[in-house]
């Protein structure tokens, strides 16, 4: 088990940009595969990143070629960077990790496949 916990969030201007963080604490951070979900108020938590202990990544539709995943092994920490940032973005941003197995990359885009979540960073973007 790892323990998680994200910074990052804020409240920022259409357009602008964010880097969240993750820590991991506990064991064997290299061995796990990392995820980035979130939340809006009154809707259910979805799907925006995922970085296989291989470095692979996987994202949402909704956010290619504005969010970038990226992972620090040496840090014990995964990192989203958020770029071009638009009000529908506004959510708390949970980060997971789940021992990665030989399995498909897709796979990670479940919130049912993690056992591990920190406990989320507000995201607010103004228009």
């Amino acid at each position: 088990q790892v323990q998680l916990v994200e910074s990052g969030g804020g409240l920022v201007q259409a357009g602008g940009s964010l880097r969240l963080s993750c820590v991991a604490s506990g064991r064997a951070f290299s061995n796990y595969a990392m995820g980035w979900f979130r939340q809006a108020p009154g809707k259910e938590r979805e799907f925006v990143a995922t970085i296989r202990r291989s470095g692979t990544t996987y994202y949402a539709d909704s956010v290619k070629g504005r969010f970038t995943i990226s992972r620090d092994n040496g840090k014990n920490t995964v990192y989203l960077q958020i770029n071009s940032l638009k009000p529908e973005d506004t959510a708390v941003y949970y980060c997971a990790g789940k021992i990665d197995t030989n399995t498909a990359t897709l796979v990670y885009k479940y919130v049912s496949v993690y056992d591990n979540w920190g406990q989320g960073t507000q995201v607010t973007v103004s228009s």
